[in-house]
């Protein structure tokens, strides 16, 4: 099968762009196309699912383990041809200055994926060569084997930078996009819009595929980015139910949309049946549900929408003093806190069952990996129990520090953080369950001893 990292040089070079071209232009050849990315963004794997119409997966060699990688692309690619893993920052940029942890490079060598390398060649000549040679020679075992041009001003000049490149580095310089050549997806402070609040984007795939077309040699990119199927005998995604089936309830609409598809999965293969719900649109937590999972995402953004809607927030407080095992992350957390304040100091009301008030801001307010240790009383992690994370966010939490959920240990600060009440479990970080399933035994382990 073809399966290929796509990667950059660093952030904003255009990595996302090209993946959604060309993932849609090998669609219309007729191949079956699955799409990854590197590390803990939830944005890119939306429009990968968007185009490809399958859920995008996220892979991460410092909250997985290297079998959990290789089992999450080996899983996902078994009946497709060609499978695209998207890159994070740079090539080599990951979790610390000194190591390749975390970083794209990390995930091809762990998933035995060859590389093309983007960089964006504006304004360079034969220096372009010097650019992809770093590459190769950081690393013994870099993989690159082509390379994509952006942001170039011509033919005649993509002509000159592949030549450079390829007498100096060896490999083809296998396509490229001169400016202007597609329009800009647009952002925010999260990134890239979600591609669940756009609607349609049939048209903006399509005119991208065309460009792609244009000045990529696709018949090349597959010679070029063939590798064998991955070998997992044994897999924590191999159905291990608890015994007595589980009714989870999921917010998911688009306001809270961000979670793992493996952290869904999980659940699943330990026996709990998903009920997702739509906050926005005013539906109240299934009755059935014996546990309620509220994602990250922008409630910001639609916070006078949330604000009026009574039934959910009625529906999310009788949950909670019923006592439903509740984890709530990021975006979760601050629709549970008693009000949003926008940027603009308008004040919204939420659920009000956490104490205080987020508050946006325009700068960043935290970013970076995170390793969690329970407490006593946190039904998802006891305080010998770890797992590990990301947190994300341009907001800030003012209110009572009395009741942390865990332990938060990130590369530049370590401290108590979310908060924990009977039930609930809330905090900025997100968790990825493949870190330590254990957490997803004990929430449905909970779940089942509420009903007795």
């Amino acid at each position: 099968m073809n399966r290929f990292v796509l990667a950059g040089s660093g952030s904003g070079v255009g990595k996302t762009t090209f993946t959604i071209g060309i993932m849609r232009a090998l669609m219309k050849r007729g191949l079956t196309v699955q799409g990854f990315k590197c590390g803990p963004d939830y944005i890119d794997p939306t429009y990968h699912t968007a185009v490809t119409k399958r859920p995008s997966r996220n892979i991460d060699s410092f909250m997985m383990s290297h079998d959990t990688v290789r089992a999450i692309v080996a899983r996902a690619s078994q009946d497709v041809e060609v499978a695209m893993i998207e890159g994070v920052m740079g090539f080599y940029d990951g979790k610390s200055p000194l190591s390749n942890e975390g970083s794209a490079a990390d995930l091809s060598e762990i998933t035995k994926s060859p590389v093309i390398l983007i960089f964006n060649a504006a304004s360079m000549a034969r220096s372009a060569a010097a650019i992809v040679k770093g590459f190769q020679l950081l690393e013994e075992h870099s993989n690159i084997v082509g390379v994509l041009a952006n942001q170039l001003g011509s033919k005649s000049h993509f002509e000159i930078v592949k030549s450079a490149i390829e007498q100096e580095c060896g490999i083809p310089v296998i396509g490229y996009l001169p400016k202007g050549a597609v329009p800009t997806l647009p952002s925010r402070h999260l990134g890239l819009v979600p591609a669940i609040e756009r609607g349609d984007l049939d048209s903006y795939f399509d005119r991208l595929a065309e460009a792609i077309e244009e000045t990529v040699d696709l018949e090349q990119l597959l010679d070029i980015t063939k590798a064998q199927s991955l070998d997992v005998p044994v897999s924590i995604f191999d159905p291990q139910p608890q015994g007595q089936e589980v009714h989870i309830a999921v917010a998911k609409d688009a306001a809270f949309n961000f979670y793992y598809e493996e952290n869904l999965e999980l659940l699943r293969a330990y026996g709990a049946t998903l009920h997702f719900f739509s906050p926005l649109q005013n539906e109240e937590v299934p009755k059935i549900a014996q546990g309620l999972y509220i994602g990250g995402g922008f409630p910001e953004e639609f916070a006078e929408s949330l604000a009026k809607n009574e039934a959910t927030k009625q529906s999310i407080r009788a949950a909670l003093e019923r006592g439903l095992p509740t984890l709530a992350e990021c975006g979760g957390f601050m629709f549970l806190t008693e009000e949003i304040v926008n940027r603009q100091g308008q004040v919204f009301p939420m659920v009000g069952v956490i104490p205080g008030r987020v508050r946006m801001q325009a700068k960043l307010a935290a970013l970076g990996y995170r390793e969690m240790t329970g407490v006593p009383g946190n039904f998802l992690l006891n305080e010998r129990e770890q797992a590990k994370g990301h947190e994300f966010h341009y907001s800030t939490y003012e209110g009572e520090d009395s009741s942390p959920a865990y332990f938060s240990k990130g590369r530049f600060r370590a401290q108590q953080e979310g908060y924990l009440h009977k039930k609930l479990v809330a905090g900025y970080t997100h968790f990825h369950f493949a870190s330590n399933p254990q957490l997803v035994k004990n929430w449905l382990t909970t779940c089942l001893e509420g009903e007795q």
